[in-house]
């Protein structure tokens, strides 16, 4: 069985008191969060700002306290863990990096939520929202 392990962030800013989150439309047709595989040498904080610098073209600022981990199968003998951080981004423009994202958005919860294709990256972002609510 094949290992992987790719680094992200729920990414999110605040307008007029309400909270939006970042979703990128995959240039491979799916709406997801901010993620991508970890490279040699990096931790998993440096993996997400990478991640975040390349996909998005913004900085951020990391919430302490939250981490979340997916694991599946995204083909037959690979493994793969996913690591979610949360983060304030530290500006609205997006600058989509034209390979791997087509759109990117910042959403109310829930139409981020509606949004998401995948249902680990809805569980993600109801993570990072209620741990958001609870601070």
């Amino acid at each position: 069985m094949k290992l992987e392990k790719s680094c992200g962030a729920v990414m999110f800013r605040e307008r007029d008191g309400e909270r939006l989150y970042l979703i990128l439309h995959s240039t491979q047709g799916h709406w997801t969060l901010c993620k991508g595989h970890v490279e040699a040498g990096e931790t998993e904080h440096e993996t997400a700002v990478r991640e975040i610098r390349e996909e998005t073209g913004l900085s951020a600022e990391f919430i302490h306290g939250f981490r979340q981990v997916i694991t599946y199968s995204p083909f037959p003998g690979v493994m793969k863990d996913v690591v979610f951080f949360l983060a304030r981004a530290n500006g609205w423009a997006v600058a989509c990096q034209p390979e791997e994202v087509a759109d990117a958005r910042f959403l109310p919860f829930d139409e981020a939520l509606a949004a998401l294709t995948h249902a680990s990256d809805r569980e993600v972002l109801q993570a990072a929202h209620v741990f958001l609510a609870e601070r």
